[in-house]
């Protein structure tokens, strides 16, 4: 489901009121129902939009979350922040404007979990990390591409998870830890870099083994 401009902010207003419902019906057709009933439509109307029920609502969510954060992004000067401001100002631009619906966001979670998401949830976690990296200016097609994304996932994840329950002021802990993560995978490119330079200076094994085959065989 690809809901254009002119229809968007439906769409939007009946995930807001279903976002109300699933911290006590969980991410269910019944906070489908009850999201409905508040704009004044039933369920079929409402399956009108959304065929797909919860299913095709998660993909919503995480359409508006990345618009919504790179709309944010537009606004600031990304130019003047090195690479692991950009990530981490685009991964709170991320959260943040879903402090207050941080159970529906942990229901949505657990539905995903699910064996039968898993395919589904995987790809909106990649079309996220892949709007991170075109929001932060990156443009590279070369190796490090799905290297780029394959790390960010674990960062994304991983400061999700912990802004689940951060009880901290502004979750000013959840954003230091999302510093941490982002340093620590910083240093995986630069340790790749070395170990590599260090294998090109040391000699070639098949080289060796040719060498001693000759050997032997004088």
């Amino acid at each position: 489901m690809k809901p254009d401009d002119a229809n968007r902010d439906v769409y939007v207003a009946l995930l807001r009121t279903v976002l109300r419902h699933v911290p006590f019906d969980g991410w269910s057709p019944a906070a489908l129902k009850a999201g409905a009933a508040d704009l004044g439509l039933d369920l079929p109307k409402a399956l009108l939009l959304v065929p797909g029920g919860m299913t095709e609502l998660a993909a919503l969510f995480h359409e508006e979350a990345d618009r919504q954060m790179l709309e944010a992004l537009a606004r600031h000067d990304l130019a003047a922040l090195k690479i692991r401001e950009r990530i981490a100002l685009a991964v709170r631009l991320r959260l943040e404007p879903w402090n207050g619906d941080r159970e529906a966001v942990r229901r949505l979670l657990g539905f995903l979990a699910q064996p039968q998401e898993a395919p589904r949830a995987a790809k909106l976690l990649y079309r996220t990390v892949d709007a991170i990296w075109h929001g932060i200016g990156d443009r590279s097609t070369d190796y490090n591409f799905y290297t780029k994304r394959a790390l960010l996932a674990g960062v994304v994840s991983s400061t999700a998870l912990y802004w689940l329950d951060d009880k901290s002021a502004g979750c000013t802990e959840s954003w230091a830890f999302l510093d941490r993560r982002i340093a620590d995978v910083m240093k995986i490119p630069q340790q790749i870099g070395r170990a590599k330079k260090l294998f090109e200076k040391l000699p070639d094994p098949a080289r060796i083994l040719r060498r001693l085959r000759r050997g032997n065989a004088a």
